[in-house]
């Protein structure tokens, strides 16, 4: 499950926006000093100005509290004192105080400084927690990238989830449109959204993003879990998601490699099967405990099925080039992958495509491009994954199936 992000937009808490929006160094300062700002109140403001630089924000603002006493202040001397007294609480992380002095200055500034003290405002308002009101101001100051991740920030926090979803899924696409890597928080953040919407089909479609750009085992756990469960998958794919869950070391429980070893079996790839019973005593997961017995008879099924196999492979060869149809060639191919003959695996499934009549050509596929992956041949394994289709599981097993070979690169 993914955790609750909080989207905190640090930009807008970055010392240049702070900076940009004090008087001392700014244009409006000098507007200031132009209308005769006195002395004994620009003194303390140019200390605070230099504090908040110096990272004393709490002592920048006991400077402008000494400005502040100064009695009869003219309009100018006011709004001077006003913005620096926001710069000072933003960055002394006081933002009701921040919230109060800016929004008694914005209707005061000139126009092209309207668009920094409402940002200033929204960050103020976004740190105090007043999720709505940050909204508000981040729409009044513009469309720069920053206000728009405050925005999707403010919308999670606010359960707004549509408005976040609808945001970052454009992000993400622009994004993967001009090749560059999408954003791993705003990955997350969709991810997270989509799963309080419980929107099933875009959280599992945004964890496969996660697990292409930015591969872990916990993705790889979430995804193959949840992909059983997905409306239209087909339980002929069981032994598929076990094979990945072995692949990306997340196969670990006793009856997951017994189960594993079985539909093996019962598939007609006993050496895949035995292989499976042997790699569970490797890791001491099977022969041991109450179910040791039943472990070890397991394993002596699968080696006595993995020899009659072998002993018969070459006549089931023979039978499925003489068949009708592709379909013999297809699992008889696949069984030889399973043996470690991955080329000459390939190369019988793809007589077995060519010749048609196939039950299900998209299974074929997959198996091919399985067994080009296995022969070493990523390009063209990836390309038959990629040309995978159909919605009851094959397409979603060839794109995890290319997702983990570009990983192994």
């Amino acid at each position: 499950m993914m955790k609750t992000l909080r989207v905190v937009p640090a930009a807008l808490l970055a010392a240049g926006l702070l900076f940009s929006i004090s008087p001392q160094g700014t244009p409006g300062f000098a507007a200031a000093q132009a209308q005769a700002l006195r002395a004994e109140i620009a003194k303390p403001l140019k200390e605070a100005g230099d504090l908040i630089r110096a990272g004393r924000a709490k002592e920048a603002l006991a400077k402008v509290r000494q400005a502040d006493a100064i009695p009869n202040k003219t309009a100018a001397e006011q709004l001077t004192l006003d913005r620096m007294r926001g710069s000072a609480a933003l960055a002394a992380g006081d933002y009701d105080t921040a919230s109060k002095s800016f929004e008694a200055v914005i209707d005061k500034v000139p126009a092209a400084e309207k668009a920094k003290i409402a940002e200033a405002l929204a960050g103020a308002e976004y740190r105090a927690g007043r999720y709505a009101k940050s909204i508000q101001w981040a729409r009044q100051a513009g469309d720069s990238p920053a206000m728009q991740q405050l925005i999707v920030g403010a919308s999670f926090q606010t359960g707004d989830y549509g408005t976040v979803t609808k945001a970052l899924s454009a992000s993400v696409a622009a994004d993967e449109k001009a090749g560059r890597k999408p954003s791993d928080t705003e990955l997350q953040t969709l991810a997270s959204a989509y799963q309080r919407m419980n929107n099933t089909a875009g959280y599992s479609s945004t964890i496969e993003k996660l697990l292409a750009h930015y591969p872990k085992k916990e993705y790889w756990t979430d995804i193959l879990a949840r992909l059983p469960r997905k409306p239209g998958f087909s339980d002929r794919f069981a032994l598929d998601v076990y094979r990945l869950q072995m692949a990306t070391g997340n196969l670990s429980r006793p009856n997951d490699y017994m189960e594993a070893a079985q539909l093996a079996l019962q598939a007609g790839y006993a050496a895949e099967g035995k292989s499976i019973v042997d790699k569970g005593f490797a890791a001491n997961v099977l022969g041991t405990g109450a179910e040791g017995e039943r472990h070890k008879r397991l394993r002596d099924l699968a080696v006595k099925q993995d020899a009659e196999a072998r002993a018969a492979l070459d006549k089931e060869i023979n039978d499925a080039q003489a068949a009708k149809d592709g379909n013999a060639l297809v699992k008889v191919g696949y069984q030889l992958v399973t043996l470690g003959q991955a080329d000459k695996g390939a190369q019988l499934i793809q007589q077995g495509i060519a010749k048609g009549g196939l039950k299900r050509p998209e299974d074929a596929k997959l198996m091919l491009g399985k067994a080009q992956l296995a022969a070493g041949k990523k390009p063209q394994a990836l390309q038959t994954l990629r040309s995978v289709q159909g919605n009851d599981g094959a397409a979603d097993i060839a794109r995890l199936w290319a997702i983990h070979a570009n990983q192994q690169s």
